[in-house]
């Protein structure tokens, strides 16, 4: 389902040349800051279709694919897809849609992309919805990921999308059915023009991945800290393996203010869909607004 009707779409002019893709949803609605929906590593703007749809009766929401996802431009140069990269991207896109505070929804890259922005441009963000990502992130959950990301085999028809979403994403997601699966293959997969459906990503943001050495993960638990004063939601699936138990008492500890929520029966990473999810978003945007 791609409604247009119902969002607004923008293309913004990076610095580099590149064309940024945005949907806008509830632009006649103001009540406090604008929400920006930052996706995961792989992921783009559709994953928060519905949820922004959910919001826009109050919220202006933007929703960005980030470079080398979705209409976005693919970046000539793979080395530039690291987080500093999407940083600068979201602060042009921001100056040109006219928005000078944002509360940010990231889901796993895009809650890292949000941290960056406490460091680097804190004056933007009025709030942070962290979902299923912190200051310390599980080496099980990034070696998973490193193994098939830019490296799934093609695939010949929807269906085949559909199962090869439910092979990678299963143990995450255990109470989707068949429907379910058809949509999350739809939103993470394009048609290739000749009927066949190809990941909506460039490959080569898995090189980018992998070439960051196993153990060489930056400390970004300083990061975390200069979120203390920031409004935040901290979401986990109760069986991540990006986001450890460990890591998500300690990030409430050290902030005593952070909200927090467990989704049950859900891995890397929560849709937000989830009505949990929905009830908790919505409080805690009515908290800054």
């Amino acid at each position: 389902m791609n409604d247009t009707s119902l969002h607004l779409e923008h293309f913004v002019t990076l610095r580099d040349g590149l064309k940024m893709y945005c949907r806008e949803y509830g632009a006649a609605h103001r009540a406090g800051p604008a929400v920006l929906c930052l996706p995961g590593l792989t992921r783009n703007s559709r994953d928060f279709e519905s949820l922004a749809r959910g919001l826009s009766d109050r919220w202006r929401v933007l929703t960005p694919d980030l470079r080398g996802r979705g209409r976005s431009d693919h970046d000539p140069n793979w080395q530039q897809y690291q987080p500093m990269t999407y940083v600068a991207d979201v602060g042009e896109l921001l100056q040109q849609r006219g928005e000078s505070r944002v509360v940010v929804i990231g889901t796993s890259l895009g809650g890292l992309v949000a941290m960056l922005m406490a460091a680097l441009n804190p004056a933007a963000l009025a709030g942070v919805v962290l979902n299923d990502v912190g200051p310390e992130i599980d080496p099980a959950g990034i070696a998973r990921i490193a193994g098939y990301v830019g490296r799934l085999p093609p695939v010949r028809s929807w269906e085949e999308a559909a199962a090869q979403a439910r092979l990678v994403n299963g143990a995450a997601l255990p109470d989707f059915t068949e429907d379910d699966w058809m949509r999350f293959a739809r939103a993470a997969y394009r048609d290739d023009g000749a009927g066949r459906p190809v990941l909506d990503m460039d490959p080569r943001i898995g090189d980018a991945m992998r070439e960051v050495p196993a153990g060489a993960a930056p400390d970004l638990w300083p990061l975390f800290g200069l979120l203390a004063k920031v409004p935040a939601l901290a979401i986990r699936g109760d069986t991540s393996d990006i986001l450890s138990a460990a890591t998500f008492a300690r990030m409430a500890q050290l902030k005593p203010d952070l909200r927090t929520l467990v989704v049950p029966g859900r891995g890397h990473a929560p849709t937000l869909d989830e009505p949990v999810c929905r009830s908790a978003i919505r409080a805690f945007l009515e908290s800054i607004a």
